[in-house]
């Protein structure tokens, strides 16, 4: 399988330790990095053309996954 870009441990290298703790030990990040994971991998297989989308449609989960990675840092920065 191909690289996938935009993955959190090389959006937020610094955090890499911690997100694999809260993954395990915080059930609402945990949910928030599987929402991204998932939204990741449906953004990459629509940029490829693994599945194609309608433009509006992968905007939309462009925008879908910036906000849930804010989101993410901002948890990252707090706990």
């Amino acid at each position: 399988m191909s690289h996938t870009p935009h993955e959190l441990a090389e959006e937020f290298p610094e955090f890499v330790e911690k997100m694999s703790a809260l993954k395990v030990s915080d059930a609402h990040y945990a949910k928030m990095h599987e929402e991204y994971h998932e939204l990741n991998r449906k953004v990459h297989r629509a940029e490829t053309n693994v599945e194609p989308r309608e433009e509006l449609s992968e905007v939309d989960l462009r925008k879908r996954r910036a906000a849930l990675k804010d989101e993410i840092y901002a948890y990252l920065k707090a706990n």
